[in-house]
């Protein structure tokens, strides 16, 4: 009797005592901010540039000067705290635009870039079987070749997007290239939950596309987020703008009347133009494009 006493006392002392606690106003925690379309984009890309730095010894981020590569730019910066502790390599072909050249040597400077600018042999170094455009093109593939011998890199940081080109659809985040820079197309490596083959073959080295999940829209919509600058041409004036921009002899506008970004993003919105449909290399025969990128074209 005396030991049922006592555990009632004590039951009746523990109900008293979480009647009181749950009287007391609540801690608040703080939630985790969550995360939109483009902190999902961003955090995505910075993840596969920081594993290309901790995996690779040699990298260099090509930087064709496009509003694709300048993204690549920004987020590598963001990646490294504001710096990129690695180069950034422009293959000049020396036909871009003038307004190009201009946004490469001021931003160049403003973004502390290590820019290494390397040149694209004579026409007549290149293919001669290839149509006009692309044989135009495929001097910055022979370019490249060069930049590589030089400087031994065994990573190249690239710009593509799977939704910008039929044959870019077939890339991997990491791919491999042989010693020539050419890329196999049927052996392209299994990427299963960010697990990425990141050992490129003795002498040769990996392409790395941190923006390859990205689509035409996501680069306008971040590049409006984050306030990146971008070249004038990809404005329209006169009732065109670029949308894609290469060489002069090589590209052409589209008709537009998007004159800043919001605009740019409501045309994407309700167009079925390419995005390349300025380019010449796109008219070409069919496997002009794959034929270049085989043989170690971006």
């Amino acid at each position: 009797m005396h030991l049922l006493d006592n555990e009632s006392v004590a039951a009746g002392t523990r109900s008293a005592a979480l009647a009181q606690a749950s009287s007391v106003p609540g801690i608040p925690v703080a939630q985790p901010p969550s995360m939109d379309h483009l902190d999902e984009l961003e955090a995505q890309s910075i993840y596969i540039l920081r594993e290309a730095f901790a995996r690779l010894k040699k990298l260099a981020l090509l930087w064709s000067l496009g509003k694709d590569s300048n993204v690549m730019i920004w987020l590598a910066r963001k990646a490294f705290f504001g710096r990129v502790p690695f180069p950034a390599l422009h293959v000049d072909t020396g036909k871009k635009f003038p307004e190009m050249y201009a946004f490469r040597d001021r931003f160049g400077k403003e973004w502390d870039l290590d820019l290494r600018v390397e040149p694209c042999p004579p026409i007549d170094a290149v293919d001669p079987t290839l149509p006009p455009a692309a044989r135009s093109a495929a001097r910055k593939t022979e370019g490249l070749k060069w930049a590589l011998n030089k400087y031994g890199f065994d990573g190249l940081i690239a710009g593509i997007r799977r939704d910008e080109e039929a044959t870019r659809a077939k890339e991997r985040v990491f791919s491999p290239r042989g010693l020539e820079g050419e890329w196999d197309v049927r052996d392209q490596p299994p990427e299963f939950w960010d697990h990425f083959n990141a050992s490129p073959p003795q002498g040769a080295h990996l392409r790395i596309h941190p923006i390859l999940h990205w689509t035409e829209a996501d680069i306008w919509a971040y590049t409006k987020r984050e306030g990146i600058p971008i070249i004038p041409l990809y404005l329209a004036k006169d009732g065109k703008r670029y949308r894609s921009l290469g060489d002069q002899d090589i590209t052409n506008p589209v008709a537009s009347t998007a004159s800043n970004i919001d605009e740019i993003l409501a045309e994407l919105d309700a167009t079925k133009i390419p995005e390349r449909a300025g380019r010449a290399l796109d008219h070409e025969t069919e496997d002009a494009f794959e034929r270049l990128r085989v043989a170690g074209y971006l």
